[in-house]
């Protein structure tokens, strides 16, 4: 007897779909069944970012800093950062890592200078929906180059006191708002680039997540704050791909789904339905056992002495 020599099994989104109206005792019949078990597998993910860490989806990244920036953009997807530390001489023998301390809301607003430069040693994790929004009677009130960091609007109402604009292709952060005028803008922000613009062009808002640090960056620091993030699952697709999560999970995903379709199901009897509950939760549950650090802990007291 020989064995297949291969590890490769998964299930596509069809064969997901299908083994999961099978547990709730039906058969995949029309494109309406695809869409409705399609749209309770996104949920079905959503609901896994909320019941804690799922290590496939932790990423690392970085932003270079600029002096007097204090905030920068994450990426769209990001559910929340898990470590940081601010980097020096980055990519050469003398990196060093440093750490810095996160806060809250209300401790980041009782900081009396924002602006006051240095190294940064506290970060403020703003999560924000990633979300973009048209001002609709809102547009460039003149054109502008690709260096100016004050920008003129023609109206800024709607306008939060700072954040993020997209005019075209280019995301812009700004720290003030006076009049119509934006002001300390940085330019090209969240992997875009800094570009001159055409007076008339349309202003959007992007509510994207983000980090407010301080002090902010001193000139000649060469800071760069490095991250571990937790991102979204990605979408169940179109049908022919496999889905965003390692095979162990693929149990769990199958008996979530069996559970989610059952409910929307009224052929499916309320005590199948408890059953598919049930299987679910324990299956989550072995999963979600084995997907967690192994490494051991160890905690040390930090004490103060006092002459």
């Amino acid at each position: 007897m020989t064995t297949s020599t291969t590890t490769a099994f998964n299930l596509n989104l069809n064969d997901l779909i299908e083994e999961a109206f099978e547990r709730c005792g039906l058969e995949l019949r029309t494109g309406y069944d695809f869409r409705t078990a399609r749209r309770s597998l996104n949920l079905l993910t959503v609901e896994w970012a909320n019941r804690g860490i799922n290590l496939w989806t932790v990423e690392q990244g970085q932003i270079t800093m600029n002096t007097g920036q204090a905030t920068y953009a994450l990426p769209n997807d990001t559910i929340d950062l898990l470590d940081q530390t601010i980097r020096q001489n980055n990519g050469t023998t003398n990196q060093t890592d440093i750490n810095i301390s996160r806060i809250s809301e209300p401790t980041y607003m009782t900081i009396p200078n924002k602006l006051t430069q240095g190294r940064p040693i506290q970060v403020w994790i703003n999560r924000q929906s990633g979300q973009t929004n048209n001002l609709a009677s809102t547009t460039l009130n003149g054109a502008i180059n690709a260096t100016d960091v004050t920008i003129t609007l023609t109206s800024t109402v709607g306008l939060a006191t700072s954040g993020f604009i997209k005019v075209d292709n280019e995301t812009i952060v700004y720290s003030n708002i006076s009049g119509n005028q934006l002001l300390n803008c940085s330019r090209g922000q969240a992997n875009t680039t800094a570009a001159s613009h055409l007076t008339a062009a349309s202003v959007y808002t992007q509510n994207l997540p983000s980090i407010n640090v301080w002090p902010t960056p001193n000139a000649g620091g060469d800071y760069v704050f490095v991250y571990y993030r937790l991102r979204r699952m990605q979408d169940a697709g179109t049908g022919v791909t496999d889905q965003d999560i390692p095979f162990r999970f693929i149990p769990c995903m199958v008996a979530g789904l069996a559970y989610y379709i059952s409910m929307k199901k009224p052929e499916v009897a309320p005590d199948r339905i408890m059953m598919l509950k049930q299987d679910y939760e324990q299956q989550f549950q072995l999963a979600s056992e084995e997907d967690r650090e192994k490494a051991p802990i160890r905690f040390v007291p930090r004490t103060i002495f006092y002459a």
